[in-house]
């Protein structure tokens, strides 16, 4: 993409000139409420919950939280990435003009929800659309890509593998990456959630306070998954200097916990390699996420949850909010219900009064057989539970590098 979108200042001011950019191509998707995880989130977690943990031994948290959940579920293609794919994609005709950008057309490399989007947002718009996916990619996945007259180009799952293929496709097209996360304009388009979230809250607030804390007016918290950080930073950048905290949430398993553990050691994690069950997540802190992540006073914290975490939380969704959000975009959810370190922060800041909390369900992109393969009994083996979710090939090979976007 060209130099003058990286130079585009990050800042509130620029998030509300995306918004106003893309609102006409995108779902202004619903809050929702539940009493019942309301209640879960406010009520301390038992010794027994906590036995085997790192928080064994301790006196449960006792937070007191009112959940409001953003969802992205219900955007567009299933998922918040078409904010930044609609964005880059009009930066791009405003700055090199239509006709331009549709003879070089876009390219990117994703295994899903980017795909998708980067794919939706050049039909819409007549522009050929190159998507690299890796051949392991979830099917339903797949589909929905070339749903979307996309040109599909498959290649292997690793990251050098992916950006090979797309290198020799922009040598014989011009075509002009466009990035799943790491590029200014995609965090901007994806920090779109954040103003849409704080002004829907306090939209409900008004009308109806008693699904509040009593007293307050909007968030106190928002939560939102990380993987590469595009829509978290982006939504960091959208609530600097407001009275809304940003928290990421990651899973734990073999390492997804990325984002944390760099902000922890002070410099960025530059490869993951996991088969957590949050394949939307399973990709490493791009590099300009990381600028806004790594610093304090625009993300206030990261959590980890662990994949048993993640699981309940999702039933819960299913269960109690009869939603389907694929196990990424509960992560939010999963550190409110389970996350000690978080819910005694929120009991500490929170005083006695207790949070307005949002939780971001950034997607539900999943299928049957993988809901039915997360939930099967222990007999059930670990091979087809990564094919369900599109991390296995069918020689029984793990490819578990950055197959996430």
């Amino acid at each position: 993409m060209s130099t003058n979108t990286v130079s585009r200042p990050l800042t509130r001011e620029s998030v509300e000139a995306a918004h106003q950019l893309i609102t006409a191509h995108i779902h202004r998707t619903p809050i929702l409420t539940n009493t019942t995880l309301s209640q879960l989130a406010s009520t301390p977690q038992t010794p027994e919950a906590l036995r085997a943990t790192q928080w064994e031994g301790q006196a449960p948290a006792k937070p007191k939280m009112r959940l409001f959940f953003k969802c992205e579920n219900f955007q567009r293609i299933g998922a918040f990435k078409v904010r930044g794919a609609f964005h880059a994609v009009l930066r791009l005709i405003e700055e090199q003009g239509i006709e331009e950008v549709r003879r070089k057309g876009v390219i990117t490399h994703s295994s899903g929800n980017h795909a998708q989007a980067l794919a939706l947002a050049a039909r819409t718009f007549s522009i050929p659309a190159h998507i690299v996916m890796p051949s392991i990619s979830t099917p339903s996945k797949i589909f929905g890509t070339r749903a979307q007259s996309a040109t599909i180009h498959f290649s292997g799952s690793t990251a050098r593998e992916r950006e090979a293929v797309v290198a020799a496709i922009q040598a014989d097209t011009g075509a002009t990456l466009v990035p799943p996360y790491d590029h200014p304009d995609i965090m901007l388009g994806q920090g779109t959630v954040g103003l849409e979230a704080t002004a829907e809250v306090a939209e409900l607030l008004a009308a109806s306070p008693q699904l509040g804390i009593a007293g307050k007016t909007g968030l106190d918290a928002l939560l939102l998954p990380c993987g590469g950080g595009g829509m978290l930073s982006g939504t960091a950048i959208s609530l600097y200097n407001t009275p809304t905290r940003v928290y990421g949430a990651e899973p734990s398993f073999q390492g997804a916990d990325d984002a944390q553990r760099g902000v922890e050691a002070g410099r960025r994690v530059e490869s993951v390699k996991t088969l957590t069950i949050a394949d939307g997540l399973r990709t490493n802190l791009g590099i300009y996420p990381w600028e806004i992540i790594s610093k304090k006073e625009y993300v206030n914290g990261m959590y980890a949850v662990t994949e048993q975490n993640i699981k309940d939380a999702m039933q819960l969704v299913l269960e109690r909010m009869k939603c389907v959000v694929e196990p990424s975009g509960v992560v939010g959810l999963a550190t409110v219900l389970y996350n000690e370190d978080f819910r005694r922060m929120v009991e500490k800041e929170a005083a006695e009064e207790g949070w307005n909390v949002g939780v971001v369900f950034s997607g539900g992109n999943t299928t049957i057989e993988a809901i039915t393969k997360i939930f099967a009994d222990e007999g059930t083996s670990g091979e087809e539970l990564q094919r369900a979710q599109g991390t296995l090939g069918r020689d029984g090979k793990k490819t578990a590098e950055n197959v996430a976007g």
